[in-house]
This record gives C-alpha cells, structure tokens and sequence, in this order.
C-alpha cells in the first residue's frame, strides 16, 4: 500500500526507555504507522520489542523522546486514558479474566463506554462468530489460542484506531499460531492499524505491510515485509536463528 501521501497515525521518535533507573532497553527507537497498516516489530531475544509496546502504551516509562498519536503528543499518558484516545493493547499473558464468562470479558473491555456494548459486540461477531456462540463459557476453560481471541477482541472493543500485539503467538501450536497470524489480518483488514511483536519472525513478515527489525534497542532495518524476508543481512542475522 502507498503510504506516502498520508499522515502517520503513530508515530514513535528517539524513544529512550527501561525499568530500572539508569538501565534502558531503548536507546533512540524510532517507529512509525500509517492509517490501515499492519506493521511488524522482530529482533533477537532483549531488543526491546515487548518495551517498545510498553513505552507507546505508557507502561514503561519514556526517558526521552516522543509518542504521537494522530498528531497529538501521548508520550507517558496513563494506559487508560489511550484506551479512550484509541490505543488498544493485548499483553502475552494474563490477557482474560479467567473467571469470567467471554462475554462478560467483552464487557471489561468496554467499561468506559457499557452503552455502545451491543453495536461493539455485533462488529466483533461478525468478526469472530465463534465468540457469540460461546458467549457464557468461562474464559478460564479457553485453550491458549482462544484466550489470544476474547483477549484481542476485548481490546477491539473501544474501536481503537491502532491496536499493539505483544508476541500474539508465542506459546501457541504451530496450527494455532497459523489462525492467530490470519485473525491478526482480519482485525487490519477490518480497519483497525495494528502494532505487532513476534517471535516468528518469517510468518510476521509474511503478513505485515511494513517491518522493524530492532537490536538493542535501536531500529537496525526497515522495509517492506517482503522486502526484508528476501534482505541478505536480515536472513543471515536474524531469520536464521528466530524463524525456522
């Protein structure tokens, strides 16, 4: 897709980031997504990948640097109020409430809006029909992958513009993992701009409009998905160890 005529809808500049004082993860990130794009981050165990989405979606602390969405600066906003200004995230893990129902795990996800609940929750069984089918069964008895589902579409309830996917497959079947990458299409495919960390390096890239790679907390490559996949340096350094 052409990108150069639009606006970024996020855009991540010089981002310096860590957890412990004097300790950063990030040294001078540099991230940016256009409207409707699905844009992959991959990169060797400690890039900063999981930070990096951490650091746009004010859990990480941002050192120096800038996080803007549609134009306006977000850098350090509280997690809750992205959820209202159109950042949605889904952490890798403990990403449902297991004791409750799916829908009920929906409605979580739309606290800060309960009267808009039937028309969100009609978009999201359009997009998942399996969810309104399974509407009472406790998300405690999901396996992984469905978990992955209710988790994305409780994030999808807010109607974010730009929705952050922190490593969707990891520890996930490899035929789990497959439906996980084509669900992760569809919520772009629907509209949504997505952000996405993954191990599996090859099939993220295979997906993905655009690609990071990120070492160290710098952004050492980017381009096309398809054009890093076929990048000698990027299959040399990277491919070969992250994705078989």
């Amino acid at each position: 897709m052409s990108t150069s005529s639009t606006e970024p809808l996020l855009e991540a500049k010089d981002l310096v980031a860590g957890y412990l004082p004097g300790v950063n993860i990030l040294n001078g990130c540099n991230l940016v997504v256009h409207p409707g794009e699905l844009v992959g981050i991959i990169g060797p165990n400690g890039a900063g990948k999981s930070t990096l989405l951490k650091a746009l979606f004010g859990l990480v602390q941002v050192r120096s640097g800038s996080v803007v969405l549609q134009g306006e600066d977000i850098t350090n906003e509280r997690a809750d109020t992205l959820v209202r200004r159109g950042v949605g995230f889904v952490p890798q893990n403990n990403n449902v409430f297991p004791s409750l129902s799916i829908e009920e795990n929906l409605q979580m996800g739309l606290f800060q809006a309960p009267q808009r609940y039937k028309e969100r929750f009609d978009f999201i069984v359009d997009l998942f029909p399996v969810l309104g089918e399974r509407r009472k069964q406790s998300a405690g008895s999901l396996s992984g992958g469905e978990r992955q589902m209710v988790a994305m579409a409780r994030a999808l309830m807010m109607e974010p513009s730009v929705l952050l996917l922190d490593e969707p497959s990891a520890g996930l079947s490899p035929v789990r993992q497959d439906e996980t990458f084509i669900r992760t299409r569809k919520i772009n495919k629907a509209g949504v701009s997505v952000i996405m960390v993954e191990q599996n390096a090859r099939r993220c890239l295979q997906i993905c409009d655009r690609g990071y790679v990120l070492d160290q907390g710098k952004n050492a490559y980017t381009a096309s998905g398809r054009e890093l996949l076929k990048d000698p340096k990027v299959i040399e350094l990277y491919l070969g160890t992250l994705a078989k």
